[in-house]
């Protein structure tokens, strides 16, 4: 195993003197190694250590996790941070109410006794990341089976973090790298401690909406503005009035100077997940099997959501956190499989692997080591494809805002199931608190007329879809007694169950006794949840855990057998949600025959696009009243206050929010899209069209500055003309 590790390494550094321009996710500690050069000859002024360092403040210190999923940066030595605005929009909408509506609204603090807490929220930075492959495959051998590798990994994890912790206060995480042939711990510090600072109103944060996501040219101002504080010795503390603005090692400088067409750029960020190097079936699966389904249940439901929001002030504040999520990745999709039919993706799989199993047949030694892959991947997606649809469109139509009461309601199977055993009394409150707490934050966000159309479409588009053997018993059960009348259903379901009202599911947890069990027994809003809960785990999570097992322990090989055959082209890991260096130019693309995408877009496109009679495009009187004077303050190029622009930097979700920066080091702009054309990038890199959208940066600056009133914020940071 060392051997084929040791050669692998051998043929990844052997090939950075082929490597292609701007496409790739690229790991930070190996920059000096295989990137610096590259970098240096298409404009960058600095040097690997100015980027990541362990030894000295560098740019890794100023890139954070923000929250679960999104990227951001600080930009002052008081703990300001930058991040898109949809990267914030759920916290946003937590700290939002009727009368102090941030979305629509926006909010700025005018000094650091005004900007908000933010309960839930956290920032993470990396301390350093660490080669760890040869401990992490201490005791693997080539003869285990899937379940066997992965407890042996498992064990050999736990036993560096450990290590690697003890008394440090931080967490960390070991990673795989180019499909487990590489390991790396990723070495982290959090803090819990983060407070709003600002954020446009949604006419400016989301403008364009839904129907401008993931399409060039973008006028969004995309950001929001936070800190981070901490406790004594700038470590990371509970929230606590007496915290101070945690100073980091670095920040970014920003530059007024503007982009051209040409220039050097670098995404630094936290990519989530991209596959490069699966088969052909992997490819299939996801664009013939999946996407179409998932996008149809997605549809109904964002109708759905949509005609709510246009009827009702609170529906909006309510449902527009929930539809956003829904829409990204549904529209992402979209052009997923658009941009994968458009670049032939599945032909050219299978082209390849006719040739390398050709190659691999050629001789006997590399048919013994190779020759079972493609045909274990076929046989292994042939089962996947089925397991992964059910899985997904389960949780999309049960659990992940589809029908919301039945999702809500799966919260009650853990305290029911106490009341079925002999849980102790301080168990069963602790479980009752917790519950009332979610039924809080649920509630809050709840419309019961909105969620009834939601369980009609949604059941309908449940039985439509998936074959009756995928389908969980209790919905057959109900589907049957109600002949397939779902309307009907709810009309007599939704005005009396638990699940559809705050005061009547409050009343019926702190009256819970074991005779309560008749009652859920009787609720088929409850049924449903349960039955399609167990459902899932007992028929279909288990055979779909064995089925990724089995792939991901071919797969290590498999990188290496593709390394071996295409030996002049350039390979990067897959992202998967650690720090990455991407790098390109800023560049405009042809989107069709003779129709050609400048690389910019200026305020002047938000005037145009001005529509009083559409909520995403209708434009704030005061942005317009600037435009008119053209009070534009120090924000310009050539006469026009540029809003975003793009770049052939290879980026995908959890991107959002990543500092991009010039030569210089200098922040030029946030990162928050794709666009459409280049949105297949996760599995196919077009270099022709593959071009991530950012902010400007100079936007958000006028933002604060000239339409907020918050130029004071600008004291802080370190700008460069």
């Amino acid at each position: 195993m060392k051997k084929l590790l040791l050669s692998f390494m051998i043929v990844l550094v052997s090939l950075s003197a082929t490597a292609t321009p701007d496409e790739g996710m690229w790991i930070p500690i190996l920059i000096e190694k295989y990137n610096i050069r590259l970098m240096q000859e298409k404009g960058f002024k600095l040097s690997a250590e100015d980027i990541y360092s362990v030894n000295k403040a560098c740019m890794k210190d100023a890139v954070v996790i923000f929250g679960g999923g999104c990227t951001g940066e600080l930009i002052s030595p008081d703990g300001l941070l930058i991040t898109n605005h949809h990267c914030g929009y759920g916290t946003i909408q937590r700290l939002s109410s009727i009368e102090n509506d941030y979305l629509a609204n926006g909010f700025w603090a005018m000094s650091r006794e005004e900007e908000i807490p933010a309960p839930g929220l956290s920032v993470t930075i990396l301390k350093w990341m660490e080669d760890v492959t040869d401990r992490m495959m201490k005791g693997i051998t080539e003869d285990m089976n899937a379940q066997e590798r992965q407890k042996v990994l498992d064990a050999n994890s736990e036993e560096i973090r450990k290590k690697a912790l003890e008394g440090t206060g931080y967490t960390a995480r070991i990673s795989p790298f180019y499909m487990g042939n590489q390991y790396f711990m990723l070495v982290y510090e959090t803090f819990s401690d983060v407070r709003f600072v600002g954020a446009p109103p949604s006419a400016i944060g989301k403008f364009g909406g839904e129907t401008d996501n993931w399409i060039w040219p973008r006028h969004t101002g995309d950001f929001s503005l936070w800190r981070v504080y901490a406790g004594t010795e700038n470590k990371p503390a509970r929230y606590a009035r007496e915290n101070v603005p945690y100073k980091p090692l670095y920040h970014f400088p920003i530059s007024l100077k503007g982009v051209q067409e040409g220039d050097f750029t670098m995404v630094f960020g936290y990519p989530g997940s991209t596959s490069q190097y699966v088969p052909s079936y992997h490819i299939d699966m996801v664009k013939n099997h999946i996407n179409p389904k998932m996008i149809a249940i997605r549809t109904k439901k964002i109708e759905i959501m949509e005609a709510a929001m246009n009827t009702d002030p609170l529906i909006r504040l309510q449902y527009s956190a929930k539809k956003s999520g829904v829409a990204n990745a549904w529209k992402k999709w979209i052009g997923e499989n658009q941009g994968l039919e458009r670049m032939k993706t599945i032909e050219k799989k299978q082209a390849f692997e006719k040739g390398l199993t050709e190659w691999i047949n050629a001789e006997a030694g590399r048919k013994a080591k190779y020759g079972h892959l493609l045909p274990e991947y076929e046989k292994l997606y042939s089962q996947l494809k089925d397991y992964s649809l059910v899985n997904s469109f389960t949780s999309d139509a049960f659990f992940s805002s589809g029908a919301e009461a039945v999702g809500f309601a799966r919260n009650m199977m853990a305290f029911a199931n106490l009341f079925e055993g002999d849980a102790d009394a301080a168990r069963i409150e602790a479980v009752k608190g917790e519950l009332l707490a979610a039924a809080d934050r649920f509630f809050k966000n709840y419309n019961h007329e909105t969620d009834k159309k939601l369980f009609v479409a949604v059941m309908g588009l449940y039985g439509e879809e998936l074959e009756e053997k995928w389908q969980a018993p209790e919905y057959l059960k109900i589907k049957s007694s109600c002949k397939g009348d779902f309307q009907a259903l709810a009309d007599k379901v939704y005005p009396v169950s638990v699940f559809t009202d705050e005061a009547r599911f409050t009343a019926f947890v702190n009256g819970f006794s074991k005779r309560s069990l008749k009652a859920l027994a009787k609720d088929p809003i409850y049924n449903l949840a349960r039955s399609a809960s167990e459902f899932i785990s007992a028929n279909v999570r288990g055979e779909l855990m064995r089925i990724q097992s089995e792939i991901q322990k071919l797969n290590p090989l498999y990188m290496t057998l593709q390394m071996e055959f295409d030996s002049d082209r350039l390979f990067y890991p897959d992202a998967n949600s650690t720090l990455r260096v991407a790098y390109g130019a800023v560049k405009g693309y042809y989107s069709k025959d003779a129709v050609y995408f400048r690389h910019y877009s200026t305020l002047k496109g938000i005037i145009e696009k001005d529509n009083p009679e559409i909520f995403d495009y209708d434009v704030p009187d005061k942005l317009k009243e600037l435009y008119r004077t053209k009070n534009y303050g120090r924000y310009t190029q050539n006469g026009e206050v540029p809003v975003c622009f793009i770049a052939t930097n290879h980026t995908t979700g959890g991107n959002s929010g990543s500092p991009v920066i010039n030569a210089d080091g200098h922040l030029i702009g946030v990162n928050f899209d794709r666009a459409w054309e280049g949105v297949a990038s996760d599995m196919a890199f077009n270099p022709e069209q593959s071009r991530n959208i950012s902010l400007d940066i100079r936007y958000a600056l006028f933002i604060i500055d000239k339409f907020a009133g918050a130029g004071y914020l600008l004291n802080e940071m370190t700008l460069v003309e």
